[in-house]
């Protein structure tokens, strides 16, 4: 029997702090590897300074090898299953957007408090109807329409993936502890259509840690978590992917056994509606 990722204890500081810092969660060969590729998507020379003219560049879908298996190694596996029950996860082929920060004077102009919204309504549409996006016009689409639902409707965590060693002056990702506990109550009058909630005004009283790390771990989030970029004040380029994990469906929040995996228990504790008993589905 394989030993489990991670530990009860683990398991329940993510309920109550809305994530877990999972080490060595990919091997770091993958890193230096998924670096090489970044690094010329950038356009930037990495042993030149006076290239990184911007504060962030954002990097999208790449799916060479070492991306697919940074994703999809048997820790961060038993990790989905502890956190989001076994069977309720899609398996991701690549890590979405990378968000490369660089050391820069300016502001990045993306450093706003949020979370991470699950879907768009109109790009729903689009999907549907088979819109060939590589001629698609972004500019029709309102981007302040994305949306999170109550029960989390496409995202079943917030993962972030560091491909290089992240200290706290390398723009780390900011995070209010516990914030994902105020922000059920928010969505909840919302229903099934649920809202774009940003919820920075209501968590300003959260403690404030930094996603620190080294390249190779991952740290695993509540979907609702309240976080932010900040502007790199280090010397050498932060890389890191920020995808979702998505969900085969929707989060329940009834479950008539009442094996709740951790992700749904936290929205129930954000609702006053943790029931007593009931254990994890971490099986």
């Amino acid at each position: 029997m394989h030993t489990p990722a991670l530990t009860d204890e683990q398991v329940e500081r993510f309920i109550s702090d809305g994530f877990v810092h999972l080490e060595e969660a990919f091997p770091r060969e993958l890193a230096d590897e998924g670096r090489a590729y970044l690094w010329a998507a950038t356009g930037k020379d990495p042993d030149d300074p006076t290239t990184w003219t911007e504060p962030v560049v954002r990097l999208d879908q790449f799916h060479q090898r070492p991306f697919e298996l940074a994703a999809n190694t048997p820790r961060l596996h038993s990790a989905f299953n502890q956190l989001v029950g076994p069977g309720r996860w899609c398996e991701r082929g690549t890590l979405g957007t990378f968000p490369v920060r660089f050391p820069h004077p300016d502001d990045p102009g993306d450093d706003g408090w949020h979370i991470d919204a699950g879907w768009h309504p109109e790009l729903e549409r689009l999907a549907k109807e088979g819109v060939d996006w590589s001629t698609f016009d972004w500019t029709t689409i309102d981007f302040s329409d994305y949306r999170c639902n109550l029960r989390s409707r496409g995202r079943a965590l917030l993962m972030l993936f560091l491909f290089s060693d992240v200290g706290e002056d390398d723009a780390p990702t900011r995070i209010r502890v516990g914030s994902h506990l105020d922000v059920p109550p928010l969505l909840e009058p919302y229903g099934e259509e649920g809202a774009n909630v940003h919820a920075a005004k209501e968590t300003e009283h959260r403690p404030v840690v930094s996603a620190t790390g080294r390249a190779g771990d991952v740290y695993l989030c509540h979907p609702f978590l309240v976080h932010a970029a900040q502007r790199h004040t280090g010397s050498r380029p932060r890389f890191m992917a920020q995808p979702p994990l998505q969900p085969v469906n929707q989060l329940a929040l009834g479950r008539p056994n009442g094996r709740f995996s951790p992700v749904e228990l936290a929205v129930l504790r954000g609702l006053g509606r943790e029931p007593s008993l009931g254990p994890w589905e971490t099986t």
